[in-house]
């Protein structure tokens, strides 16, 4: 280390695993990165992604200034002024002429990646008062938010493993050595699982594909993709059937445990079998080792999500939890409890949770928690009538990538809109549209903070970095770039990024029902900071900003705990087993019995050291096994003609693409596999490395008509396809 040199602590901000870094740093540029040892909940964890730091804080291909679109139809370099004042002009003129449905919005995930991401969203939805609002979530757990808000009657009261204490934990549709967690924020997943074989527990894996998690497993059961509602129905069948289920302490608070076992009746292994491709026997075995385990807790994620019936084995998995009694008990699966979480209240009915309070205009999708479906977003810009979204603020998203049939939401973008906005430090596939791009600083230049991952963690904490280097000259920090967005479409253009920040506060204090006086005792050097404070102070713990900054490696706030009945909000005040709208769903689920397989479906899979599209730019992370490659069963190939590295054409409803053929026994016969995330193909980005390995846009073989109806996600696994060599 030179003698300029210095290090800094850092959350990663690449992942859900939310791991500490030491960052070292010399001048104002990040030179190396690795695990903080002092890190209170990584320990010193570190994966490639996080390695890769300061790669992706330096890439020269980020936006330093913001891009304005000219008369000429080019991207131009423009001040920060003249870019708000173009937004001032154009997006409340739009209202003003269509009203607030001409404008949509669309969140990427990064955005839970950021402060201001977590911070500002709300704000801007309010002072547009557009219900046109698409996430990340209905591409990956929207079903696991409508699950829960039906069952427990809050959509972000959401379960997760007890990694450290549970003695047999069973795995569906996840696989955390690869994406390191997903609605568990759980640094260093491999070495909990290690850790949970260790100590003589049981690791079951439910998954199509031979993953590196499904190789660490006791019992790896590769499943017909798509039938994991089905599975999942005839282990709890199972249950009830043989008199295994004990909902233990729960049982005072459930409603409907009668009328599941009705409900579920068909579901019996025999029955599922077929469907599944897993014996019945198996199913059998399975469902009484979960019984049998001292503690035990079943967590499925994306692959069990982005199916046709993705809520409906998202409320299976709970169920699960529910019958064998590891529901909210130590070493089962229990409800974090964030320092920034409003403090838990007595338990009472609450307003419960309702789907379908609005539709979409063209096809009429029923929002869910405020959403309607990203695949939609496409026919709601080129469909013509009358509250036709007419400008778009995207925010930190790449849907031309990320969603189904991204060259009509292309089309649509270029095309079918008055003005679009992006805030994002690429000009990926998607911004490239824009006629205003506002690029944040790179990471290393901003605070962190994890609003939304500390819910979902396994061990309840706190921590909090400060930005490690200066804001470069030229540069805004991205909390005042969405203050100011907030403003120049609010009507309040030219105002102080700070009354967005004052006004959040105001509206906090009267919510909590505190003292106007509390906010004379923020401290902080910035808004984030004060609402940061506030937060902590309202929260369970009645924390401060500055006992966080006391403690840069973290805050130890205590193993998970029991938190029912104070959870609930549902309005009989319990856990509601068996919703109206799961009931309604449960027929699809059986008629699929029925079904016949496909000769060949396809699913997706994730790299440790990849995540989604937007770190395809980073050239310590290319190559290996981040490679877009078709993974394809030895027999299949065989049947088809394709030998290893041929090009294979991939065809189903929403088109064709292309992608080597990767020959391997990992995927089972009838599946075929392709990453997420690439497609880095199209004109007019400014992504250089991306560009030189473009891989292909697996969403483009989807039309978006395939949704999941509960949640309005879009079914990206288990979809029909016909595979040929190419010519």
């Amino acid at each position: 280390m030179s003698h300029d040199s210095r290090t800094a602590p850092r959350i990663c901000p690449l992942c859900e695993a939310t791991c500490g870094l030491t960052l070292t740093i010399e001048g104002t540029t990040v030179t190396g990165a690795r695990g903080d040892r002092d890190d209170i909940f990584s320990k010193g964890f570190i994966c490639p992604k996080g390695a890769s730091f300061g790669g992706l804080d330096a890439d020269p291909d980020r936006l330093r200034v913001p891009l304005v679109r000219g008369d000429d139809g080019e991207l131009r370099e423009a001040a920060w002024g003249e870019a708000f004042d173009l937004i001032a002009a154009r997006i409340p003129a739009l209202t003003e002429a269509y009203g607030p449905g001409a404008v949509g919005v669309v969140l990427g995930n990064p955005n839970v990646h950021t402060m201001a991401g977590s911070l500002y969203p709300p704000l801007l939805l309010a002072a547009l008062r557009t219900r046109n609002v698409f996430t990340a979530s209905t591409l990956d757990q929207m079903p696991k938010h409508v699950s829960s808000g039906l069952l427990f009657g809050d959509a972000h009261a959401i379960p997760v493993p007890d990694l450290d204490r549970t003695g047999h934990l069973l795995l569906i549709g996840a696989n955390p050595l690869e994406s390191n967690g997903s609605l568990c924020t759980a640094p260093d997943f491999p070495g909990r699982l290690k850790a949970l074989r260790r100590r003589g527990g049981t690791l079951t894996v439910i998954d199509p594909r031979r993953t590196r998690t499904a190789r660490l497993a006791d019992r790896h059961v590769a499943i017909r993709p798509g039938a994991d509602a089905l599975l999942l129905a005839a282990l709890a069948h199972t249950l009830i059937d043989e008199k295994l289920a004990d909902p233990g302490p729960l049982a005072g608070h459930l409603e409907g445990l009668d009328e599941l076992a009705d409900a579920l009746a068909d579901f019996t292994p025999d029955a599922v079998a077929a469907a599944c491709d897993v014996d019945a026997d198996t199913i059998t075995a399975i469902a009484r080792e979960l019984a049998a385990a001292p503690t035990a807790a079943v967590y499925g994620r994306i692959g069990s999500c982005t199916v046709e019936h993705g809520t409906l084995a998202s409320w299976l998995v709970d169920v699960l939890n529910i019958l064998t009694g590891n529901l909210d008990r130590p070493g089962g699966a229990l409800f974090p409890l964030s320092a920034t979480a409003r403090a838990p209240r007595p338990a009472a009915p609450g307003r419960g949770f309702a789907l379908g309070r609005w539709a979409s205009r063209v096809s009429g999708h029923p929002e869910a928690k405020g959403e309607l479906p990203i695949a939609a977003l496409a026919e709601e810009i080129d469909t013509p009538g009358e509250d036709r979204i007419r400008a778009l603020v995207v925010i930190a998203a790449n849907p031309v990538l990320s969603a189904p049939d991204g060259d009509r939401l292309d089309t649509a973008l270029a095309d079918g809109l008055d003005f679009m906005v992006s805030v994002d430090p690429y000009l990926n596939e998607t911004s490239r549209r824009a006629d205003v791009v506002l690029p944040p600083p790179p990471p290393s230049q901003s605070a962190h903070f994890d609003f939304a991952f500390n819910n979902f963690a396994v061990h309840n904490q706190v921590r909090y970095t400060r930005a490690a280097v200066p804001l470069e000259d030229g540069r805004m920090d991205e909390s005042e770039i969405h203050a100011r967005l907030v403003l120049a479409v609010s009507g309040m253009h030219g105002a102080p990024p700070s009354a967005v920040d004052d006004l959040a506060v105001d509206t906090a204090l009267t919510r909590a029902g505190a003292p106007k006086e509390l906010a004379a005792e923020l401290t902080g050097e910035s808004g984030p900071e004060r609402r940061l404070d506030l937060m902590l102070r309202l929260g369970p713990y009645g924390l401060t900003l500055q006992e966080l900054l006391a403690h840069p490696h973290g805050i130890d706030l205590g193993p998970l705990k029991p938190r029912v009945p104070e959870v609930l909000r549902t309005r009989s005040g319990r856990i509601e087993l068996l919703p109206e709208p799961i009931a309604a769903d449960l027929p699809r689920l059986r008629r699929a019995l029925g079904d016949r397989p496909a000769p060949l479906v396809l699913v997706g899979r994730r790299h440790l050291r990849s995540n989604n599209s937007w770190m395809h730019n980073v050239g310590s992370l290319t190559g290996g096994s981040n490679v877009c490659t078709l993974q394809i069963h030895p027999d299949d190939a065989a049947r088809l003609g394709l030998a290893d590295g041929d090009t294979a054409r991939i065809e189903s409803s929403g088109g064709g693409i292309e992608a080597p053929a990767e020959i391997t026994d990992t995927v089972r016969s009838g599946v075929v596999s392709l990453p997420h995330g690439w497609g880095h193909s199209r004109p007019g980005t400014r992504m250089a490395i991306a560009a030189a390995r473009p891989g292909a846009n697996v969403n483009q073989l989807l039309d978006g008509t395939l949704l999941d109806p509960l949640s309005g996600t879009a079914v990206l696994n288990a979809i029909p396809v016909s595979v040929t060599p190419a010519h």
